[in-house]
């Protein structure tokens, strides 16, 4: 059992909270050389073909990869064919622990992969009716090279080319790996945790130093070492306008929250889990990410717990992106938002776009360890007990008292709790509209006036406050507790507890109440039978 709340165990454990982007996969492409008619330009009028075809890829081709064969005779860097199934990270970080040097290539990958390429079919033209040839894309297998590098500032990384026509590449790096070079450099002393920090001499520096890592630094990396790298254009082809640009495929924001021993974090974690287990339903996730979730949005909704051994982790997702919480290397509690489709949240795919996700991402990390401390530390006293379910009188109006057994009453606390992390509040309307849900009758037999009614001893009671020059309501801190205590223990004490007095599950596998009341029944019928044969 916890000491200490999830709130009082992050604010008195917790040595070390850092911040950042974590893993960042991206794509570099030729934004030109996207589609059919790119590709048809590229060879007819910058290169002068007379007839383009996938028959002029094939040269470029070779020349690259003759060229990234020449790199690596002149680097002395060996080109390592990967197997089926191999685990290259595991290769990377055994070549790591042999390289001396401050910056270069560690070693090159090959491997057999597939790739979205060109093909050329036919197409009928609808004005002369005449075949014609044009480019599409198709799927092709063809040979990756991956470019491992060991760069000053961002440590290890890699660019992975495709050896075929456009010759996209991937980028990926890691924020982690980046503050610890940036402490080296610094001298700033500080104990590494896999993929993060332990501890760090000077935190508030370690935390600029992630708060400055930004889009005009990552492509300065990426633009050093494409100048670096065997490059399959020429210097005519990027004079005409045909050079790479970097755009988001994955991102990782990531909070890891050091304990000071590891005790109270695997506490912490495990309580974490009993209590959220229902964070994956749709209206916890549309309050973590801060979305709009409706029957056509796409994706499960579920919470996974996810054991590895003995270690659990946490898993809510949305659409493609989703939150992963896990208790790091039994140290740290890391929680850490990845988002697979910068479109999840309307945002384009360009480098450019990383200042919002990054607030999306670590946003909704605040608002997963919010919702996670407010369930487990939800506790009132008795005096606002009485406050919220009494009738009182505020500014010379009656507030009738909000009572435990009225449906009406324990729907508006779910809807609390439901809508408590939207920074933007909730309108009467979207909240009539959820009402009518949850008491299973139709919107119009929820009026306009019961809402508003609702609303106002809500509001007389402390419990939502009107968001000044708007329309708009938010929950108060008072009303987070009260909800997530009334909700409680209705779900948990009162419905089942009551279930099981009346038999209302029989035939439950465990029945703590219905055998504890009966064992206090017999002990009550014991004490009366010997009360009656006791001499007078």
């Amino acid at each position: 059992m916890l000491d200490q709340t999830v709130g009082e165990l992050l604010n008195d454990r917790v040595t070390l909270d850092l911040e950042g982007i974590d893993r960042l996969y991206l794509n570099l492409y030729q934004p030109r050389l996207q589609t059919g008619g790119g590709v048809a330009n590229f060879f007819k009028v910058h290169r002068g073909a007379k007839v383009a075809s996938t028959v002029l890829m094939a040269p470029i081709s070779h020349a690259f990869v003759k060229a990234i064969e020449g790199f690596a005779q002149r680097e002395g860097v060996e080109i390592v064919t990967f197997a089926k199934g191999q685990r290259k990270d595991d290769m990377t970080r055994e070549r790591l622990r042999d390289f001396a040097q401050p910056e270069g290539v560690l070693y090159i990958g090959k491997a057999q992969e597939r790739f979205a390429s060109f093909r050329m079919i036919k197409k009928i033209s609808t004005h002369t009716g005449q075949p014609y040839p044009w480019f599409t894309r198709g799927t092709v297998m063809c040979n990756h090279f991956y470019f491992y590098l060991v760069d000053a500032d961002f440590g290890p990384l890699f660019i992975k080319f495709c050896s075929y026509f456009p010759y996209t590449a991937r980028v990926c790096l890691n924020g982690h790996e980046y503050v610890k070079r940036q402490l080296a450099k610094a001298g700033i002393a500080f104990e590494a945790l896999d993929n993060g920090l332990l501890s760090c001499a000077e935190p508030a520096r370690a935390q600029r130093i992630l708060d400055d890592l930004n889009e005009a630094t990552i492509a300065a990396l990426v633009a050093k070492w494409l100048g670096r790298l065997p490059d399959p254009f020429t210097a005519e082809d990027h004079a005409a306008g045909y050079n790479f640009q970097l755009s988001i495929l994955q991102a990782e924001f990531a909070r890891t929250q050091v304990f000071d021993r590891p005790l109270s974090g695997r506490h912490l974690f495990e309580e974490v889990i009993r209590e959220n287990l229902d964070l994956g339903r749709p209206e916890k996730v549309s309050l973590i990410f801060n979305r709009r979730i409706t029957k056509r949005t796409p994706g499960s909704f579920h919470t996974r717990v996810i054991t590895q051994g003995v270690i659990p982790s946490l898993h809510v997702g949305y659409k493609s992106s989703k939150i992963k919480q896990y208790f790091k290397e039994g140290r740290a509690l890391r929680t850490e938002t990845t988002i697979n489709n910068t479109h999840d949240f309307g945002i384009g795919r360009n480098l450019n776009n990383l200042p919002a996700l990054r607030a999306i991402g670590f946003a909704a990390n605040r608002r997963l360890l919010e919702v996670e401390t407010l369930s487990q530390d939800c506790l009132l006293a008795e005096g606002v007990f009485d406050q919220v379910t009494q009738p009182q009188v505020v500014g010379g109006q009656r507030a009738p008292g909000l009572h435990l057994d009225d449906p009406r009453v324990l729907a508006l606390f779910t809807a609390l709790c439901l809508f408590l992390t939207l920074p933007e509040g909730f309108r009467h309307a979207g909240m009539r509209t959820w009402m009518a849900q949850a008491l299973g009758v139709p919107e119009d037999a929820y009026s306009p006036g019961r809402m508003t009614y609702d609303l106002r001893r809500l509001r007389l009671h402390g419990l939502i406050e009107r968001i000044p020059q708007s329309h708009r309501y938010r929950v108060t801190d008072a009303g987070l507790r009260v909800a997530l205590f009334f909700t409680k223990v209705h779900s948990r004490i009162l419905r089942p507890g009551l279930s099981q007095l009346f038999d209302g599950c029989p035939k439950a596998p465990n029945r703590p109440i219905a055998t504890a009341m009966s064992r206090l029944q017999q002990a009550f019928a014991d004490l009366f039978e010997q009360a009656k044969l006791a001499p007078a």
